[in-house]
């Protein structure tokens, strides 16, 4: 099976000796049936030339931020939607350190902080501009941001020095590219079902009881499923987060449509119930506003537990059910003792009473509790990194 058949890739060449490699890249790519866009910065037209390109991808070469030829279409749009991956090969420490800042003062840079794709970065410079500490303290920032990493390698440089920041043979470049092809692909077949969010539970028209939730870690986890293939179905609380076009997004407000969208939502292969669901609800809403100077007691009574329903219904259950805890203490305890009386497979725990990662920060730290493995820890990282590392377990697992 041909993993490159139609596939659009847009590769971007940025100013180095490493440039050249680039036209064995399109060559390749080309004759194994990928679509090929190119973008180079004006740094790299002193390398290669956009008629070489053009000639080889069989496609006009992108160079210019504002073209008057395209002043309908927004390039730096366009060109992100159109594609399936991107790669920057090769990428120089300037544009590496240009897109840990968030600058974006060309096409190329602004087209890679515009992406919702999957990026690929093949960096090539001299051993002393990659063993920099403030190139090493950009990479690992972007690695966190979600960039993939290809080399560099070891070995001789133009320049005539030895050492790493070598760029990767576009051979090496293609391998890593077929296997994020083949997987993908192999993914495609799950369906996956994320809650995400606090949850209102109303006492007037206007009042209601909630929790501190943001819907950070379900989003993320959402995304990062999406992005590895799966067809994937996102219920959310009331957050002010926005998803990416090809996640179904349902929207809910109490446990109660939460619980009923779910029920709609299946069958699914996994599905992560990360959502903050209100463990009570108000027994009888009030149909008008309450006021101040009025006395009340507020009765309330349980809501649907909406991890426990699915995990123990055998003709609903999805293969692999996941639950969140978010503890202020005795956080194995309570993780374990969820994970058995929910019936779910794994638990995913951490600890909110740490401001760092507590609800609304955009780190966090979790522990896995597995049903029948060892648990797991994942350092303190992004909560885009943490869902990363998590559905690549997800996907061991199902495959």
């Amino acid at each position: 099976m041909n993993s490159f058949l139609n596939k659009k890739i847009l590769l971007i060449i940025c100013g180095g000796i490493s440039a050249y490699k680039s036209l064995e890249l399109i060559r390749s790519l080309k004759k194994k049936g990928a679509l090929i866009k190119t973008i180079l910065t004006k740094s790299a037209k002193e390398f290669v030339t956009p008629l070489s390109i053009s000639s080889l991808s069989q496609e006009k070469v992108y160079d210019d931020l504002f073209s008057l030829e395209n002043e309908t279409e927004m390039d730096h749009i366009s060109l992100s939607r159109w594609s399936d991956v991107i790669i920057v090969a090769p990428i120089t420490a300037n544009t590496i350190a240009k897109l840990s800042s968030g600058s974006s003062d060309d096409l190329a840079s602004t087209v890679i902080l515009a992406s919702n794709k999957d990026i690929f970065l093949v960096p090539a410079m001299n051993v002393r501009m990659w063993e920099h500490p403030s190139t090493k303290e950009n990479v690992i920032k972007l690695k966190k941001y979600g960039f993939n990493f290809i080399g560099p390698e070891i070995g001789d440089m133009a320049c005539g020095e030895f050492g790493e920041g070598k760029m990767s043979e576009p051979r090496k470049i293609e391998e890593k590219i077929e296997m994020y092809f083949k997987n993908f692909s192999k993914n495609k077949k799950f369906k996956a079902l994320v809650t995400a969010g606090p949850t209102h539970e109303y006492i007037d028209p206007v009042r209601f009881i909630s929790n501190k939730s943001s819907g950070k870690q379900g989003y993320a986890l959402a995304k990062s499923l999406s992005k590895k293939g799966f067809e994937t179905t996102l219920i959310s609380g009331p957050t002010s987060l926005k998803v990416e076009n090809d996640i179904n997004l349902i929207r809910v407000e109490t446990a109660e449509e939460m619980f009923h969208a779910t029920q709609n939502s299946l069958p699914t292969d996994v599905a992560i119930f990360s959502a903050a669901v209100g463990d009570y609800k108000v027994r009888e809403i009030s149909k008008e506003k309450i006021k101040k100077e009025s006395k009340f007691n507020l009765e309330l009574e349980k809501n649907v537990d909406i991890l426990n329903y699915i995990s123990n219904h055998n003709s609903l259950r999805p293969k692999l059910v996941i639950g969140f805890a978010a503890e202020t203490n005795n956080l194995e305890n309570y993780s374990n003792k969820k994970l058995n009386e929910k019936n779910c497979d794994w638990i995913i725990a951490n600890d909110v009473s740490n401001k760092k990662i507590g609800f609304n920060s955009d780190f966090n730290e979790v522990s896995i509790f597995y049903k029948n493995h060892k648990n797991e820890k994942i350092s303190f990282k992004s909560k885009s990194e943490i869902s990363d590392e998590i559905v690549e377990k997800i996907i061991n697992h199902l495959n």
